[in-house]
């Protein structure tokens, strides 16, 4: 299983926020591509970005710190927040980005994941945030009547290279991965799923191994990585650093 560690931009600056609420924010670093180079040389193959700022916003909005995270290391970079069409797309992907995560978009414009993915093949993947079994939108500041499984489902055989789904309600809350829901939506596509949302300490990443067998193929770690509940190269062995 692969473990991902996270950097959330705002303004900037490296932050986490608890549930994906802009009014409880914690700053943790004010250079990005620091904190980018010490989860590489911690041994990570992939990093997640999100431009927090962006998918509130509904266009890129820290990019300049995105691509020094891009110059700084030679890890794996995926990108998520504001991306909503085809050329922005293909402008990170051309600066060196490794695979673009569309969320909102995908939601509202499935014929975009389907044509970028016909353009971008194993580049493109989609963001599946959700309270309880609902998808949210918009940096989750708006609710929808989507059913997560249901909305999975529409991406099956389009090429797409991962489904990332985070459980809000336990983002940044250090309080366990949602296991049932992880492994429910594992079982209902073929597509990859990571899993993101809860994870506080090496227990919770042995938890997520058995999901491997059901499709499950890498977890992404935030707060408890930065609050020090969990040591990214002690999550690596126990993952298999695969």
């Amino acid at each position: 299983m692969i473990v991902i560690p996270a950097i959330d931009l705002k303004a900037g600056r490296c932050v986490r926020l608890l549930q994906g609420r802009f009014d409880r924010e914690t700053v943790y670093g004010d250079d990005p591509a620091a904190m980018a180079r010490r989860w590489a040389e911690a041994g990570a193959e992939w990093i997640h970005i999100v431009d927090l700022e962006g998918s509130v916003g509904r266009k890129p909005v820290n990019q300049e710190a995105i691509l020094a995270i891009r110059a700084a290391v030679s890890a794996n970079l995926e990108l998520g927040g504001g991306i909503r069409d085809l050329d922005t797309i293909a402008l990170y992907l051309d600066r060196g980005l490794n695979r673009i995560i569309l969320g909102t978009a995908a939601m509202r414009d499935p014929n975009l994941v389907r044509e970028a993915a016909r353009r971008f093949p194993g580049k493109i993947a989609v963001g599946l945030d959700a309270r309880g079994s609902k998808v949210v939108v918009e940096g989750w500041t708006e609710d929808s009547d989507q059913d997560y499984l249901d909305l999975a489902r529409r991406f099956q055989g389009l090429g797409v290279a991962a489904l990332i789904y985070t459980d809000v309600d336990r983002d940044g809350m250090r309080t366990g991965p949602n296991l049932e829901r992880t492994r429910t939506l594992a079982r209902a596509v073929d597509i990859p799923v990571v899993a993101s949302g809860g994870v506080k300490d090496l227990e919770d990443i042995r938890t997520l191994l058995p999901l491997e067998a059901d499709g499950v193929i890498g977890v992404i770690c935030g707060k408890a990585l930065y609050e020090g509940s969990l040591d990214l190269g002690q999550a690596l062995t126990v993952a298999g650093g695969r």
